[in-house]
């Protein structure tokens, strides 16, 4: 069966869509990107179709491990009793989830009951406000995503009453995490053999993927042991936000299914590279040409890098740069994320771009080196950790804000000899944690409230002070023996 009907899903014709199911799945994105959701009756489905139903709040007040905050936020708390939200399905985002029996799938748009507008923490809303900016003014964001991640297998004698589950869990509350053995050993970046190790798996993802309707365009193994590296198929940046969400969801699946634990923290092990979660991002016009390309080239422009690229589209790469540190913890959302964030790993630390730079914050795809089609930015700070709707909300509405307010770039390109983050790299030293992220994202003249609102800098803000406190009360096993203690 297909994944998802090419006929598009109305409330006129989706009945007859499900004619042949009893049940659908219904999923929203929370906060951390997660997937919360539930199994319904068909019959259920079709009545709450069009005005929707209600969704328990408490996914926005509390954690990845379902604890709820220090501090109480304003969208679910005990003075409003966790009350419901309204879960409205997206019909256009209909798919078939091709590892369950085809068992319909719909994500929902969460909305507050009292003005039916989307909850300020609604992800997927968040993503729309941002797009919608430049939507009203005759563009289209595009996107494409990029995701590293690692994979692990617990030794086979560790079983769990959970089928097919791959004890992972169980094997690290008995075990150091260094001994947690990787899919394959070693560093070999594009190797046309180690897939075959585990064949089923990875061709298992890509098929699923493209039934499932977040396609991958590039699958390869990446330089690190048991690391693989997708690029999804390039689109529109609300569908790509979804699609890189979807994405994990597929390899966590089928991860279940072959004793295989994918991790996408952004820095797994000491010592080894960080999982990225590159994003890359462009306008085009309604007749669908690439706005930030320059037809003619600037003989006089304001850094040779950005002698193709369009007066909009510098606009555009100066708000990126201009808000970068006031939206960090979108993109580097945990207290591991600043891990991977370090000089000498090939991962940005200051606020800085180049054309072709991959050591730069913001990679600039542009003529000579590329089509004019293909001029685009690559945003290189987000970690595989990241939010997709967050981090894509973010670089587009930061974006549109230096066209609206016609920025300039701040801070000079980085040449190809220059060390980012070394004495001759001008640009400001992003943070260096996620408290310091979160302190400069919350302050009262932070970019991201005027991007975002208060509403939303309030609430996000106070899930990252959450990670902070739980991360500084936490006692690990980093220490030192002192004499006489």
């Amino acid at each position: 069966m297909s994944s998802s009907s090419e006929t598009e899903v109305t409330l006129e014709n989706v009945a007859q869509i499900l004619q042949n199911d009893n049940k659908v799945k219904l999923a929203g994105v929370d906060i951390d990107g997660q997937l919360r959701g539930k199994l319904v009756s068909k019959k259920k489905f079709l009545s709450i179709a069009a005005d929707g139903f209600g969704f328990c709040s408490v996914i926005f007040g509390w954690d990845m491990h379902d604890k709820t905050y220090f501090r109480e936020l304003a969208v679910s708390n005990k003075e409003n009793g966790y009350r419901d939200i309204v879960a409205v399905p997206e019909l256009s985002s209909f798919r078939r989830i091709p590892w369950e029996n085809d068992v319909p799938l719909f994500l929902v748009n969460f909305l507050d009951p009292d003005t039916m507008e989307p909850v300020c923490s609604c992800p997927r809303g968040l993503m729309k406000t941002a797009v919608g900016r430049a939507e009203k003014a005759g563009y289209r964001a595009m996107a494409g995503a990029e995701y590293e991640f690692y994979q692990f297998r617990a030794p086979g004698d560790y079983s769990t009453p959970e089928r097919n589950a791959s004890a992972t869990a169980t094997f690290l509350k008995q075990n150091p995490v260094e001994a947690l053995p990787p899919l394959t050993e070693g560093m070999f970046g594009y190797s046309l053999t180690r897939p075959i190790h585990n064949q089923d798996y990875y061709y298992g993802i890509f098929d699923a993927c493209e039934q499932f309707r977040c396609e991958i365009e590039g699958w390869h193994t990446e330089s690190g042991p048991g690391v693989f590296e997708a690029a999804l198929q390039f689109g529109e940046a609300k569908e790509m936000a979804d699609k890189a969400g979807l994405f994990k969801y597929v390899v966590k699946s089928l991860g279940t299914k072959h004793g295989i634990t994918p991790v996408f923290m952004a820095k797994p092990r000491e010592g080894l590279p960080g999982n990225s979660g590159h994003m890359h991002i462009s306008l085009v016009t309604k007749d669908g040409k690439n706005a930030f390309y320059r037809e003619t080239t600037d003989p006089s422009p304001p850094y040779p890098d950005v002698a193709n690229v369009s007066d909009l589209g510098r606009y555009f790469l100066a708000g990126i740069l201009t808000g970068l540190p006031d939206i960090m913890p979108l993109f580097a959302p945990t207290v591991n994320s600043y891990k991977r964030l370090v000089e000498n790993f090939w991962a940005p630390v200051t606020v800085s771009w180049g054309l072709e730079h991959r050591a730069a914050s913001v990679r600039v795809i542009a003529p000579p080196t590329a089509s004019p089609k293909a001029t685009r930015f690559e945003v290189r700070v987000p970690g595989a950790d990241a939010n997709p709707h967050l981090t894509l909300a973010a670089i587009v509405a930061l974006g549109w804000y230096g066209v609206e307010k016609k920025l300039k770039i701040p801070v000079s390109p980085l040449s190809k000899s220059e060390d980012m983050g070394g004495a001759s790299d001008q640009g400001a030293r992003l943070a260096k944690s996620l408290k310091e992220a979160t302190q400069t994202f919350m302050r009262k003249e932070s970019m991201a409230r005027e991007v975002f609102g208060d509403a939303f800098v309030e609430h996000f803000g106070g899930t990252r002070e959450h990670e902070v406190r739980l991360w500084e009360e936490a006692v690990t096993d980093w220490f030192v023996f002192a004499p006489g203690v």
